[in-house]
């Protein structure tokens, strides 16, 4: 499968922005979809994921703020994300996998494919 995320783009905080991460090329509902994101100098950060069955988890950081959802009528997944934080400021991607189940949506290793990134920059 290839993923395509987009949206991103220089906001104020407190703004919302929705991110997308468009699916081609194999039978997206049987794919679990996460988003990451990484800062300068820092390591890829687990954010949220919704797997198959449209079960969600999210990071602490965001949860409450962030919302992922999925159409696979048009081979999308969404992150909605309001009450943006000048600390939100990172480049965001999707990485889908069939296998990988509920325990490991956190772990950026477990996913087969990746999206290219999209920046976040969240201005105070």
């Amino acid at each position: 499968v290839q993923l395509q995320a987009s949206g991103g783009g220089l906001v104020q905080a407190g703004d919302s922005l929705r991110l997308s991460c468009a699916a081609s090329g194999d039978t997206f509902s049987r794919y679990s979809i996460g988003w990451f994101r990484q800062r300068p100098g820092e390591e890829r950060e687990f954010v949220a994921a919704i797997r198959w069955n449209r079960n969600t988890l999210y990071a602490d950081s965001v949860k409450g703020r962030f919302t992922i959802s999925r159409d696979n009528g048009k081979n999308t997944v969404y992150l909605q994300m309001n009450g943006l934080k000048t600390e939100d400021t990172a480049v965001y991607y999707c990485a889908g996998d069939q296998r990988i189940i509920m325990s490991s949506l956190s772990l950026w290793g477990q996913y087969d494919y990746w999206g290219q990134g999209t920046q976040v920059t969240v201005s105070s």
